[in-house]
Order: C-alpha cells, then structure tokens, then sequence
C-alpha cells in the first residue's frame, strides 16, 4: 500500500462511546478497539489529517428510527453518560464530533458536506460495531464516492461470525483492508 495522502485522507471513528464499547465484542474486546482507534486518532492528528469521531445518540428516543421488524433490534441501556466518547479519545483536540441518530454516519449529518469542503476523498474507517455502524457508514460512502481503507484490527462486532462475514464479503468490494499497523507505517 502506498503512503495515504494525509491532506485528502480522514479518519472516521465509530461509536467509540461508553455505552457501546462497554458491551460484549468478538473478535476484539471493545478495550482493545479503544486502544488501537486512540493511537489511530492520535497519530492521524498529529500529522494535522481531519478526524471525525461519530457516536449515536438520541434526545428522548422519538429521533430514532423505528421500523417495523421481524426481529426485535437489540436496545442498549442508556445510562447516564452511555453517549459520551471514551476517554482515551474524548480530549484530543482538533476532532470533528458528528452525532447520527441511526446506524449510518452519513444520513442526516454533514459529514459528507465536511469531507468535502476539506477535499477528503479517502476514508479509514474503525470503530463498533463492523456489521452495524461501520458497515453502513461505509456502505453510505461508497455510494458517495469515497476511496475507503478499514482497519480490521481497530473494529470489531456482536460476533466472531459477524465480524468475520463482514470483513471477508463485504470490505472488499468497498475498499481496501489492513490493520492498524499497516496504517500507522503510511502516514
């Protein structure tokens, strides 16, 4: 892989939150993910690249989708604080917050328009859960013409099986797949 153009590359990171992170994950833990997304973060701000970190959030519920299902979609509690971005990325500064009130990062936030304006053309996406939000955030991207890089040590899903599928089927006919490393080592 050649060097990533940091003035046309961002970082998207996915529902690092409380809440998310702090539920059962395979094939990585959610601590793991946070580790390898924070040395992601801070290495792309360091080099002065546009990070984006996206959580979902809702105001009082009556914002989320609500469809009709056949299977009940698995609610997490919302404590206090469930939405709030972990720590080890909450304080880094020059990041781009985006809150979406569903599992795509692109309806109904500007981050399609930010990208743009900053002209990103390619994106490396990590984050929870890779069949949920990341998936579908990069799905969107496709659509919208980006370049994507995933870093498939630096996400992880509900299951080795879900995880797995994903990464094997879908990722690549969106885009490249490496692991933080990789990544670290073309900045």
């Amino acid at each position: 892989m050649e060097n990533l153009e940091i003035e046309k590359t961002a970082l998207v990171v996915i529902d690092l939150q409380k809440g998310i992170v702090a539920g059962e994950h395979a094939p990585y833990t959610g601590k793991e993910v946070v580790e390898k997304a924070s040395k992601l973060v801070k290495a792309f701000t360091d080099k002065g690249a546009f990070v984006v970190l996206v959580k979902v959030s809702t105001i009082d519920g009556k914002d989320m989708l609500k469809p009709k299902l056949d299977s009940e979609i698995n609610q997490i509690k919302r404590p206090e604080g469930w939405d709030s971005y972990v720590p080890e990325i909450s304080n880094i500064k020059n990041t781009y917050a985006i809150t979406k009130r569903q599992w795509g990062a692109f309806y109904g936030t500007d981050l399609d328009l930010q990208l743009r304006r900053r002209g990103i053309d390619t994106m490396v996406l990590c984050g929870i859960s890779t069949g949920i939000g990341v998936d579908t955030t990069a799905r969107e991207a496709f659509q919208h013409g980006y370049n994507q890089i995933f870093v498939e040590d630096a996400m992880t899903a509900r299951s080795r099986e879900e995880h797995a599928y994903v990464c094997k089927y879908i990722f690549p006919r969106l885009g490249r797949i490496r692991n933080t490393e990789e990544i670290l080592e073309q900045l």
